[in-house]
C-alpha cells in the first residue's frame, strides 16, 4: 500500500512520476492498455499512451490515439438536447410524443425522463439474439423498432434503470427537431465549437489515421474482440474521441462554449437516484453522467464499455481535476478503468492506493474452494457469487461474467484482469463467513471493503 500524508508537499512534476510508475505497473500485468491524460486547474500533468494501439502491427498508442468511448458519447447527446431546447426548439419537460408521435407509449414519457434513464423502455441490449444482429447495419428508424413494441418495466419516472433505448430515441428527436443527421450535428455544434479535430461518430467504412484496434484480455492472452456495426451504438455510444479531445470537452463543460450556465446546472444536477445512503447522499444520474456525493471530494464522472473499448471522465469540479482514462481492452468482464481513475485521484490527493504487483499463483487443492462457494453481499446490496468450475474458482457480480481467481495462498486470491483481490474470511465451521475486496473494480471510492455471505 503506497500512502502519502493528505496534504502532499509533491510538485506536479513528482506527482507525474509516481502516476508513470502506476500506469506502467498495470502495463506490465496485462490488464492496461490504453491512453491516459490527468489535469489540475487547467495544467496538464500527464497525457500518455501505454501498449499497443494495434497489436499485430506493433503501432503504440499516443495521446493521439482514436478510441470508442462508448457510453461517454450519452453526455454528447445530452449536450445536443440541451442545446435545442435553448434554442427554444423543445422541452425537456415535454412528452415524446411531440417529437415522435408514432412511439408506442410516448403520451407517457417525457424526455427528461430519457435522459436521466426513467423511462422504463427496456435496453435494446438486452434482447434475444443483440449480439448475433449486430454485426449488420441497421437504420435508425429500424434499430427504435426493434425495442418499440416491448412492454415498459415500470411506470415511468417511477424509478431509476439503466437503458441504451432511451439515448436512440433522444437521437432521433435531435434528428426530427434539428433537421440534420445526428453525426452532423455533432460536428457542426460541439465538435467544431470545441476544436476536437480528432473526434467524431465512428464508421467502419471510413478510413481513420491513428484509430485504436479493440481486444479481449482474459488474463492470459489478447484476442481480436467481437466486430460490432457502429450504426448500432447511435447517441447511446456510436463515437470515437482522443484523450486530448476529450480534455476540450471537459474543460468546454466549465464554459458557455457550447452551453450556456443554466443548461450545465441541468446536466450536473442530481435528477434521480441510483443509491442513496442513511446520511442522504450517494450516487445520482443527471443528464448522460454519474453524480456522487458521498466521497470526500465532490465527483462526476461518465464512462462507457463497447466491443473492444472501456472508457471514463472522471471530473472534481472543485478542484477543477481532470482524469480521462481510454483503454482498448473489452469491459464485458471487468473494466479496469474504474480503479485506475480512483488510483490516480488518490495520488493526486495523496490518498492510499494499491501499486499493482506480479504475483504469483500456487498450488492448491482444488477442495479447499468448496468452503468459499456462495453468495456474498455488500453493504450497498450487491451480491457477488463465488464458483467452482472444473476444479477451478471463479467470481461473478450480478450482470456480469465469471472471472477467474487465483490462489497466493489459502484464503488470498487475486484477479489477473485487473488489480483486484480477495481473501476470504473463514469461520468455526471452516466454512468462508465474509470476503474482503481489496481495492474496488466498482463505483464505489475504491479501498477496501467486505461483503457477508449470505448464502
Amino acid at each position: 500500500m503506497n500512502e502519502q500524508p493528505s496534504q502532499s508537499p509533491s510538485s506536479n512534476h513528482t506527482i507525474a512520476d509516481e502516476m508513470r510508475a502506476y500506469l506502467q505497473a498495470c502495463l506490465a500485468n496485462g490488464y492496461f492498455m490504453g491512453a491516459v491524460l490527468v489535469a489540475r486547474a487547467g495544467e496538464v500533468l500527464l497525457s500518455a499512451g501505454y501498449g499497443m494501439a494495434n497489436l499485430e502491427h506493433d503501432v503504440p498508442n499516443t495521446p493521439l490515439t482514436k478510441f470508442r468511448i462508448g457510453s461517454i458519447t450519452k453526455q454528447f447527446t445530452a449536450t445536443a438536447i440541451l442545446q435545442l431546447q435553448e434554442q427554444g426548439l423543445l422541452s425537456v419537460h415535454q412528452k415524446i410524443s411531440t417529437y415522435l408521435p408514432d412511439y408506442p407509449n410516448g403520451e407517457q414519457i417525457t424526455i427528461h425522463q430519457l435522459l436521466n434513464h426513467t423511462c422504463g423502455i427496456p435496453s435494446f441490449t438486452e434482447l434475444d439474439n443483440f449480439f448475433q444482429i449486430t454485426k449488420i447495419k441497421v437504420t435508425l428508424d429500424d434499430l427504435i423498432a426493434r425495442f418499440s413494441s416491448e412492454p415498459l418495466k415500470f411506470t415511468p419516472g417511477e424509478r431509476y434503470c439503466y437503458t441504451n433505448s432511451g439515448y436512440v430515441l433522444l437521437t432521433k428527436i435531435i434528428e426530427t427537431v434539428s433537421g440534420q443527421v445526428y453525426a452532423d450535428y455533432l460536428q457542426q455544434r460541439i465538435l467544431e465549437p470545441l476544436g476536437m479535430v480528432d473526434s467524431g461518430y465512428d464508421r467502419q467504412e471510413v478510413i481513420l489515421s491513428h484509430r485504436a484496434s479493440g481486444y479481449v484480455f482474459s488474463g492470459v492472452t489478447y484476442e481480436n474482440a467481437d466486430f460490432v456495426d457502429m450504426s448500432w451504438p447511435s447517441g447511446a455510444g456510436g463515437m470515437y474521441s482522443t484523450i486530448e479531445d476529450l480534455y476540450k470537452w471537459e474543460q468546454g463543460l466549465y464554459t458557455d462554449a457550447v452551453l450556456s450556465a443554466k443548461s450545465r446546472e441541468m446536466m450536473f444536477t442530481p435528477q434521480v437516484v441510483i443509491l442513496e445512503k442513511e446520511d442522504g447522499k450517494g450516487f445520482y444520474h443527471g443528464y448522460g453522467g454519474i453524480i456522487c456525493t458521498h466521497l470526500e471530494r465532490k465527483l462526476l464522472y461518465t464512462g462507457g464499455g463497447i466491443d473492444g473499448f472501456s472508457t471514463r471522465i472522471a471530473r472534481y469540479p472543485d478542484e477543477q481535476i481532470s482524469i480521462i482514462v481510454l483503454t482498448n481492452i473489452d469491459a464485458a468482464v471487468v473494466t479496469p478503468v474504474v480503479p485506475i481513475a480512483n488510483d490516480l485521484a488518490a495520488i493526486l490527493f495523496g490518498k492510499p492506493y494499491d501499486l499493482p504487483q506480479q504475483r504469483q499463483v500456487i498450488e492448491l487443492d482444488p477442495a479447499i474452494y468448496d468452503a468459499y462457494i456462495g453468495q456474498y453481499e455488500l453493504e450497498s446490496g450487491l451480491v457477488m457469487t463465488v464458483t467452482k468450475q472444473s476444479n477451478r474458482i471463479f467470481t461473478q457480480w450480478v450482470g456480469g461474467e465469471p472471472v477467474e481467481m487465483f490462489p497466493e495462498s489459502s484464503t488470498k486470491f487475486f484477479l489477473k484482469v485487473i488489480n483486484a483481490q480477495r481473501t476470504f474470511l473463514i469461520d468455526e465451521t471452516g466454512n468462508a463467513s465474509s470476503v474482503i475486496l481489496h481495492q474496488g473494480e466498482l463505483d464505489r471510492g475504491g479501498g477496501e471493503r467486505m461483503a457477508s455471505r449470505v448464502n
